[in-house]
């Protein structure tokens, strides 16, 4: 498909993800437009829009996929409702971009996985934004640029102000931790081999029943050590952090958001409150890259492979947690459709 005109994008699930994707593709990316919006709540969708010009309100993604002002798809809802909706784009041969997770488990991400092959090319693109991250980018090109040798170890931090009150032990994994998972294949160009979840004394602020922090180390391929501190209750903002330790030298990225500022005997910065700021950017990158290989006939970015992996790894990453052993991760030699 190669389109002189704007593409029609269906947006299914228009929470605060997907409300956030349209008014990105409204308002801040070009070649793209917004044709039709699709909630199990019809109003919240109408209300949506009612708002755009030339908008279409649906309650089920097939009937938004069947409409003939919609070329491609950008899937936002629950996870759940993930492999039905891939499935239908894939019988219609629309090109789509799927919000993490690809699935919920490793088995429905097989599944998916399995159509696109049998389609004969590719057609999804998951939503792992932090590649597109400007930080995390020049990081990928230090690393691969070989100046530093060898990676070693990799160090993640990634906090939360807070949680929602319905997040759980698992969610804190296939939710939160699955990023560090992806963007640690991304760097290091190589699978995640096993995981080990420990957890220390709770914090007094981590919600009864929650462990919170938690420590999570990957092993991988190579035999890098990959850690990642997970925090859903820090209290002072969200901040992600990354350095790679490797043969000649280190390199850290994400130490501060905005401007050192002085002023009256103390110095400071500002910590974005939640994910959508702190990569904005990252997400508005992601969106146009989504819609300019579209528009020219291709699919790039994260694969259905990268989508499936991540199950993988958050299956084992589960498991551990909740036996507090090493799991090793169960995954299927990589179709060569996939490389």
């Amino acid at each position: 498909m190669s389109l002189q005109r704007a593409l029609g994008v269906a947006v299914v699930g228009t929470g605060k993800m997907g409300a956030d994707h349209v008014r990105r593709i409204h308002h801040v990316i070009s070649g793209a437009r917004v044709t039709a919006v699709v909630d199990i709540e019809a109003e919240r969708a109408k209300t949506l829009a009612d708002g755009l010009e030339g908008c279409t309100a649906y309650t089920e993604p097939a009937a938004a996929m069947a409409a003939p002002d919609v070329d491609a798809v950008l899937i936002a809802s629950p996870g759940p409702a993930h492999e039905a909706a891939l499935l239908e784009a894939l019988d219609r041969d629309l090109p789509v971009l799927c919000e993490k997770p690809l699935t919920p488990d490793a088995a429905s991400a097989l599944r998916v996985l399995e159509a696109e092959q049998r389609h004969g090319h590719r057609r999804i693109q998951v939503g792992f934004m932090r590649r597109y991250d400007a930080e995390y980018m020049k990081l990928k090109q230090l690393l691969d640029g070989g100046e530093l040798g060898r990676t070693l170890m990799l160090h993640h931090r990634h906090r939360n102000l807070a949680m929602p009150p319905w997040f759980t032990n698992e969610m804190l994994i296939n939710d939160s931790v699955v990023h560090e998972m992806d963007i640690t294949r991304w760097l290091l160009d190589q699978e995640i081999t096993a995981v080990t979840v420990h957890k220390p004394a709770p914090s007094s602020h981590a919600p009864a029943g929650m462990s919170d922090p938690q420590f999570v180390l990957f092993e991988t391929e190579s035999g890098a050590l990959v850690d990642v501190e997970i925090f859903g209750h820090c209290g002072y903002g969200y901040q992600v952090q990354a350095e790679a330790v490797c043969e000649r030298g280190t390199v850290r990225i994400g130490d501060e958001s905005g401007p050192r500022v002085c002023t009256d005997g103390r110095w400071g910065g500002r910590i974005t409150p939640d994910y959508v700021e702190r990569f904005e950017d990252a997400y508005d990158r992601e969106v146009q890259a989504w819609v300019d290989a579209t528009r020219n006939g291709q699919v790039t970015g994260p694969s259905v492979w990268d989508g499936y992996a991540a199950a993988a790894v958050c299956e084992a990453g589960v498991l551990s947690q909740r036996e507090g052993r090493r799991v090793e991760v169960e995954l299927m030699a990589r179709p060569t459709f996939y490389q």
